[in-house]
C-alpha cells in the first residue's frame, strides 16, 4: 500500500529550482505542473506492477484515485483511503475495519496522491532521457536521480505524454532489483463529483471495529 501510495502522488503546483537539474526538463515539468494545476479535480485509473527478476516476483493490481486540491480518495487491493484534509480514513472490509488518523507523510515514509509532481522537488535532480512512442503516443522520459545515496530507490522514471503534458507512467528502479511501474490507464479531469465525497460516514460502517489512532 505504501509503495502504491508512493507512485500515486504528484499532481499538484510545484516551484522547480534549477540548481543539477536540467533547464530542458524543468521546462518540461513546469508545463506538467501548470496543466494539472488549473484542474478543479482529477479522476484516474491505473495499474501498478512490481517486478523483481532476482526473487522471481511479478504482482499486478489495479486501482483508481479522485483528487480534488489535497483531498484525495484511493481505491487500492480492496481498501479503500479517504484523506479530507485533516484525517486520514482507511476503511478494510476484509477486516471490517475503520482506522482514522491524522496523516503524518514523514513517519510513514510515503507521500501523498496530492504531491505526484512535488515529491522529488528537494530530494532528486533531474535530466531527459528517452523518447517512446507507445501505442501513437509520444512519451517524454524524465531521469529523476535521488540526492541521498543511502536511500532505496537508485533512480526514477517519470514519463510525460508531449502532446497532453500529462503523467504516462512512473518507473522506479531500487537497489534491490525491484522495478515498480504506475501507468495511468485513464485519465479524467473536472467531473461532477458528489460534495459530501471526503465526508466519512461512520453510520455506514455500524459493523466494524473503529479504531482512532489520534
Amino acid at each position: 500500500m505504501k509503495k502504491i501510495i508512493v507512485f500515486i502522488l504528484a499532481m499538484n503546483s510545484v516551484t522547480f529550482h534549477a540548481q543539477n537539474r536540467e533547464p530542458e526538463a524543468k521546462a518540461l515539468l513546469d508545463q506538467v505542473s501548470a496543466k494539472v494545476n488549473g484542474y478543479e479535480n482529477m479522476v484516474l485509473d491505473f495499474k501498478y506492477v512490481l517486478d523483481n527478476n532476482e526473487e522471481n516476483i511479478h504482482q499486478e493490481t489495479r486501482g483508481n484515485v479522485t483528487l480534488v486540491g489535497d483531498n484525495y480518495l484511493l481505491n487500492i487491493l480492496g481498501i479503500t483511503r479517504i484523506f479530507d484534509g485533516e484525517k486520514l480514513i482507511t476503511i478494510s472490509p476484509e477486516d471490517e475495519e475503520v482506522t482514522i488518523s491524522t496523516q503524518n507523510t514523514a513517519e510513514e515514509n510515503t507521500i501523498t496522491p496530492s504531491q505526484l509532481l512535488s515529491f522529488y522537488e528537494e530530494g532528486y535532480t533531474y535530466k531527459m532521457d528517452i523518447v517512446q512512442n507507445i501505442r501513437g503516443r509520444k512519451i517524454q522520459y524524465i531521469k529523476l536521480t535521488p540526492i541521498d545515496s543511502t536511500t532505496e530507490i537508485k533512480y526514477v522514471l517519470l514519463g510525460i505524454d508531449i502532446n497532453t503534458k500529462h503523467v504516462y507512467n512512473l518507473i522506479e528502479i531500487g537497489n534491490n532489483a525491484t522495478k515498480t511501474t504506475l501507468t495511468i490507464t485513464t485519465f479524467k479531469t473536472n467531473q461532477p463529483l458528489p460534495k459530501n465525497l471526503f465526508v466519512f460516514d461512520a453510520s455506514k460502517y455500524s459493523d466494524y471495529f473503529i479504531n482512532t489512532l489520534d
